[in-house]
């Protein structure tokens, strides 16, 4: 039976969990919880998730956007993730063509650099068997003029050649809200800004969490036979709560991205490339923009609002100068950025570009199960190790028979479109439906694009209640994603919207500014804010779009950018 998604229906939801005994609760609203919990009640089991900020809103909205097969990670010889995690690739496009999509990308190889024309070509055929990677997809080596032909910005000085092979790229955020809005329609409950304070116990064993709504203080006891630790970078923050913080622990590693008009950098090809002291960037054409990162250094500061520094911004501009000399982008060149934190699990002795991204499950004698560490693209394996782990806790504890795991093959919402060969038909036929209740071409398609086979649903959105676009001074295409995502999106503030929801804030900057006010009083008079509210909601957006643009000049990092 389908629960609801939706922003008005929030409180109702929070109130059903404190009537409920789940089999399982899952702690943490990011792409790990969103998976563990789709998982979960698609086997049968009945299944809570709370998340205490919005989802998405820590590590799997701050990504570099791609479902990859760990290239680099075949470099420090981690053979079994890069097979794991290469084969996983495919299985979350196919779920979700929408919101992941296959992107080639070339690795410049120069004289005297990190790879060599040999040991490329063999890292990237190992990583084509390794990870399975069909025959329109495996890798080429291209020739210096080759190379060239496919991006002329690049540094010509001692070029030899590139590799050239496939990654997928993804709006990590709506990957996450759609395996989500597929865990609701199955059954799960879900909130947002729904923050565990404290963990229920009887005899020493957990049996529930307190839950503190962040919008209004109401506390909700909430009580489940199995309690999950999805939270990322807050697992030891759950595991100190529950008093069971021994052994391995996190060590926390910031990344930042600098977004740039195509205009200024105008990158016709994804590149992945190793700068002079040896860390590996990418840059990547997306939407009119080129977004360039990630840094990897170590961080010590506030988890919930990690930022850009000057360093961080000067490392990731020297690195665009040194790969793309002609390209004389500055500081007034960036539009907007973001940074983002992995938890990764502690190492002692190695950098954070050291530590493995292999994901480790920890069991406390509370019966607390954490998951830590991980990828993005091993996302749905890393579900179904717990959630196996936590069927064969349910069923020594005289619950269940629970079916196996079901979602190797299981679209997400907005995934049915006939998988990743028929997603060009698919957006072509839904564009004209989308001319057809009054948007543009261009309007229409990016709707397709983005929310699949939902599109016409925020069609008839339009069809139904369009004419308060107007009204309300919104696009029509902009009030219909609005609309739909306070009806079937859970968007509680205008940076889940605008953030999260849309990713405009890092990639249309420009519009955000345009349109907030509007899209905040529309939410306002939609969620019945009281004037405090709004004002208090506006400003928090003002700091998301300042964060954005002006960086910190110091922050408690543990080394500069790029440290080795």
């Amino acid at each position: 039976m389908a629960n609801s998604f939706s922003s008005m229906q929030r409180k109702m939801i929070l109130r059903e969990m404190e009537r409920t005994t789940y089999d399982l609760l899952v702690i943490g609203g990011g792409i790990t919880g969103a998976g563990i919990a789709l998982d979960a009640t698609t086997r049968g089991m009945k299944t809570a998730l709370v998340e205490m900020q919005d989802f998405a809103a820590g590590t799997s909205s701050r990504s570099t956007k791609l479902v990859h097969g760990g290239l680099r990670y075949l470099k420090q010889l981690e053979v079994k993730m890069v097979a794991e995690v290469g084969r996983e690739r495919a299985i979350v496009y196919e779920n979700g063509p929408h919101v992941t999509t296959p992107e080639w990308m070339l690795l410049p190889i120069y004289k005297g650099g990190t790879f060599g024309r040999l040991s490329t070509s063999i890292g990237l055929k190992v990583y084509d068997f390794l990870a399975a990677v069909k025959g329109s997809e495996r890798r080429k080596m291209l020739s210096k003029q080759e190379t060239l032909a496919k991006e002329p910005l690049l540094k010509q000085a001692g070029l030899i050649g590139g590799g050239y092979y496939v990654e997928y790229r993804t709006d990590d955020a709506r990957l996450t809200i759609e395996v989500l809005k597929a865990a609701a329609a199955h059954g799960a409950a879900a909130a947002n800004y729904a923050k565990v304070e404290g963990f229920l116990y009887e005899r020493g064993r957990l049996i529930g969490a307190a839950v503190v709504d962040q919008l209004d203080g109401e506390t909700y006891r909430i009580h489940a036979r199995t309690i999950v630790n999805a939270a990322g970078p807050w697992v030891d923050t759950l595991r100190e709560l529950d008093q069971s913080k021994r052994g391995k622990m996190l060590q926390l590693s910031k990344g930042i991205h600098l977004v740039i008009d195509q205009e200024r950098f105008p990158l016709k090809q994804a590149i992945y490339f190793d700068t002079p002291d040896g860390r590996m960037v990418f840059a990547i054409p997306r939407d009119g923009k080129t977004y360039v990162g990630t840094t990897d250094t170590f961080y010590h500061g506030d988890m919930a609002r990690p930022r850009m520094t000057v360093a961080d911004r000067d490392y990731l501009i020297d690195a665009i100068h040194f790969m793309f000399p002609t390209v004389k982008i500055t500081a007034a060149d960036i539009e907007s950025s973001w940074s983002g934190l992995r938890p990764l699990i502690y190492e002692a002795g190695k950098s954070a570009s050291e530590i493995s991204r292999k994901d480790e499950i920890w069991q406390a004698e509370s019966g607390l199960i954490t998951i830590a560490g991980g990828k993005l693209t091993g996302y749905r394996k890393m579900a179904e190790t717990v959630v196996d782990l936590a069927a064969l806790r349910l069923k020594q504890a005289g619950q269940g028979p629970f079916d196996p795991c079901k979602t190797r093959h299981l679209p997400i919402s907005g995934g049915n479109v006939g998988g990743g060969n028929q997603f060009p038909s698919f957006v072509e036929k839904t564009t004209r439906i989308g001319e057809a209740a009054g948007l543009t071409r261009a309007q229409a398609e990016r709707i397709a694009r983005r929310y699949g086979s939902n599109a016409e649903r925020l069609f008839a959105i339009l069809s139904s209640v369009g004419q308060e676009a107007a009204v309300h001074d919104l696009p029509l295409d902009l009030y219909a994603m609005l609309e739909y995502g306070l009806r079937e999106e859970m968007v509680v503030k205008p940076i889940d919207f605008l953030i999260r929801r849309t990713g405009a804030l890092f990639f249309d900057i420009h519009a955000v500014r345009r349109w907030k006010e509007p899209v905040v009083d529309y939410m306002a008079g939609r969620l019945q804010w009281t004037p405090a509210q709004t004002e208090a909601y506006r400003k928090e957006l003002e700091m998301h779009l300042h964060d954005a643009v002006i960086p910190a000049e110091e922050e408690d990092d543990g080394e500069c950018p790029g440290t080795q």
